[in-house]
C-alpha cells in the first residue's frame, strides 16, 4: 500500500512540475456596475478567445461580495470544457475540481 501511495504521490508531483500555472478566470470581470447582466455576459462569452485555455488548468474564481447566479458559472464552465484540461472552482489555494478531461 505504501508503494502505491508513493507512486501516486510521485506521479502527481511530476505532473504538477510539468504543468503551466493555472489561468484564473474571475467572474467579477463580467460584472457591470456590480451586477451580472445576462445579455452582456453572453456577449462577452461570445467574444472571448477560448484557445488561450487549450490544455490548461483553469480556475473559475467566484465572487463573495456580489451574488452571482449559478447559471453564470455553468455557462462559463460549458464554454471552457472543450478547451481546458482541468476546471476548478474557488480560490487557487483551495480550488475544487469540477471537470477533468480524460485523454
Amino acid at each position: 500500500m505504501r508503494a502505491i501511495l508513493l507512486c501516486l504521490r510521485e506521479s502527481v508531483m511530476s505532473e504538477t512540475r510539468t504543468m503551466a500555472p493555472p489561468i484564473i478566470v474571475d467572474i467579477t470581470d463580467f460584472l457591470e456596475g456590480g451586477i451580472l447582466r445576462e445579455k452582456a455576459f453572453r456577449e462577452k462569452l461570445g467574444q472571448m478567445d477560448w484557445e488561450q485555455f487549450r490544455d490548461r488548468k483553469v480556475i473559475i474564481k467566484g465572487c463573495d461580495k456580489v451574488p452571482v447566479p449559478t447559471w453564470a458559472y455553468l455557462m462559463l464552465a460549458a464554454h471552457l470544457a472543450p478547451y481546458a484540461k482541468r476546471l476548478f472552482w474557488g480560490e487557487p489555494c483551495s480550488a475544487v475540481p469540477i471537470y477533468v478531461r480524460k485523454d
